[in-house]
């Protein structure tokens, strides 16, 4: 089937088509890009239009169609121009995934302005940190966001500020219902393609984030990438079966990371508004709830971290929901282990899907779904045809098919840089190459395999082990909900490896037995010698990734097992 997959994406790419592929100059640069692309996220929205009552946003009880949350953004952005707001200025949202979120998005976007996803779960110290290096001019935020911003208001520049869902709005800010008295009618305003669109913080564990800046054509260039990559194995699939690809019916998503990323926000919500589906938010994640919305919603698709899909899977009301629309499971931000692929094929009906993207590729680099991600458990896809990849060894030279080395990538889609820090930049997109810190491997059609990240390994006696590689392991053994692995000082060979481990249910883990386990799956070197079995979830960062280092430094070897 991977020769019909060549041949398929071969066909959408061809001059005339839809997915018709172009050079263009960015910056000096010469990238790949999709000739079809919307010019911005505003063409993007007013094509959105067209979709009039069919539903749009879903909150509880509460529903916007297209025309409803057409009216509200062009509301949303006269308010933002009365506030000084001008193209290329930037205007913060804060706050959960409420429908205004998305509300807010486009309107910012449609104004010319730049969108500052700010991540809901900074305390005081990082919210300064965040707007003083962006200098927003306004900001829209929710209660919470704004009872943190109260209390380092003299700390940051002077904003306009909108409250969402406040019951008490204090006086320098403006209650979101009278936002909503701003007139109807969408201000005009001309937007470069290459101008910023929005900055998104990147999901470091140390250290301060930094604010990378993504162009509207990044952003558009993605919503195509994400349709390209299903559309393509799709209509394989259904060839080999000797069917027409079926597209009836409408793509129902249900939103379960935070919008101020760009798994949910670009690769999700904007791909969802472009084909007129319907975006359907969760006050927090919740497996049980979840399962409700399925049945309620006629969800088609979830799209999340890893763990979410387990949650689902594992939930003792999973049997007893009609999840019979879902068409597509899986998500990013994480690898979805080759045993989770396994277990959504085999227990649910719809499709296990991965994908691999960063912030800096404003979305999705790679995707594989169904039979190919079944077939290929443990890749990420093939590279979409708009990136031009390299993997490459430590001193920058293409390493030979099959063979480790750090990912690089070359797209218009990859971001202009980093907000005030021309250092990280230079450091990071060298030559218009992106190098992604991951390390990965290429098969022979052409599908990446991503084995760690390039600082996330254990160098044990001179031995380079792949911490997610003895992860996929943990995960298969019964009990373990969740695992992060790390490196343990060792005074004899450098570094041990560690393990923490998140155990649920009525399993009780033996140790000997688990690591007996490992030892039928890994070579003996790779078998943890450090495990702490947890009984609460481990820590996690904003796009659901493991926090490590917080392990590293709060796990005690005396403790372990």
């Amino acid at each position: 089937m991977y020769k019909e997959l060549a041949a398929v994406r071969a066909a959408l790419c061809a001059e005339g088509q839809l997915f018709e592929i172009e050079e263009v100059t960015v910056d000096g640069q010469q990238l790949r890009a999709w000739k079809h692309a919307a010019n911005s996220l505003r063409d993007v929205w007013q094509q959105s239009a067209a979709h009039g009552d069919a539903d749009y946003l879903v909150y509880g009880d509460e529903r916007w169609t297209y025309a409803q949350a057409n009216e509200q953004i062009s509301r949303i952005g006269n308010w933002l121009v009365s506030q000084g707001v001008a193209p290329g200025d930037r205007v913060a949202i804060a706050m959960r995934n409420y429908p205004e979120w998305m509300l807010s998005y486009w309107a910012i976007a449609s104004v010319g302005a730049v969108v500052v996803g700010v991540n809901a779960w900074w305390v005081g110290e990082e919210l300064t940190y965040g707007l003083e290096l962006t200098e927003p001019k306004a900001m829209i935020c929710d209660r919470e966001r704004l009872a943190v911003y109260d209390s380092i208001r003299d700390k940051v520049p002077s904003m306009a500020v909108a409250a969402v869902r406040c019951d008490e709005v204090p006086d320098y800010a403006t209650p979101w219902s009278e936002v909503l008295q701003s007139p109807a009618e969408l201000p005009e305003v001309e937007i470069d393609t290459d101008a910023d669109a929005c900055i998104f913080f990147t999901s470091g564990t140390t250290g301060n984030p930094k604010g990378a800046q993504l162009t509207h054509r990044g952003c558009t260039n993605n919503i195509i990438s994400s349709l390209f990559n299903n559309l393509s194995q799709l209509q394989t699939l259904a060839q080999l079966a000797g069917s027409e690809l079926d597209t009836s019916g409408g793509n129902t998503v249900l939103l379960t990371t935070p919008l101020f990323h760009v798994t949910a926000n670009n690769v999700v919500a904007q791909t969802t508004t472009m084909l007129g589906g319907k975006l359907v938010h969760m006050y927090k994640w919740d497996a049980g709830e979840a399962l409700r919305m399925i049945e309620r919603e006629k969800i088609t698709t979830l799209s999340g971290v890893p763990v979410m899909a387990r949650e689902l899977l594992a939930h003792p009301d999973y049997d007893k929901t009609d999840t019979s629309t879902l068409k597509a499971l899986g998500g990013g931000g994480a690898a979805v282990q080759p045993d989770l692929v396994e277990k959504i094929d085999a227990k649910s009906g719809a499709a296990p899907a991965q994908g691999f993207g960063m912030t800096e590729t404003c979305g999705l680099a790679t995707g594989a779904l169904g039979p190919f991600l079944v077939d290929r458990s443990g890749s990420v896809g093939p590279v979409i045809p708009v990136f031009d990849c390299r993997i490459v060894d430590d001193n920058g030279n293409d390493v030979p098919q099959g063979e480790r080395g750090e990912v690089l990538l070359k797209s218009a889609q990859v971001i202009r840089g980093y907000l005030k820090r021309p250092d990280a930049t230079a450091e990071t997109i060298v030559d218009g190459w992106l190098h992604t810190g991951d390390i990965g491997t290429m098969d022979e059609d052409g599908f990446l395999y991503i084995v760690d990240r390039a600082k996330d390994m254990v160098l044990r006696g001179g031995e380079n082990i792949a911490c997610v590689e003895v992860e996929s392991t943990l995960f298969r053994f019964p009990g373990v909900t969740e695992a992060a692995v790390f490196s343990v000082p060792d005074e004899v060979l450098g570094e041990e490896v560690g393990a923490a481990l998140y155990v649920t249910g009525d399993v009780a883990v033996d140790l000997a037995e688990l690591r007996a386990f490992c030892g039928e799956h890994l070579a003996a070197y790779k078998i943890p010698k450090y495990i702490w079995l947890l009984n609460e979830a481990l820590p996690r960062n904003a796009s659901g990734k493991f926090l490590k280092k917080d392990l590293q430094a709060n796990l005690q070897v005396a403790d372990a097992g």
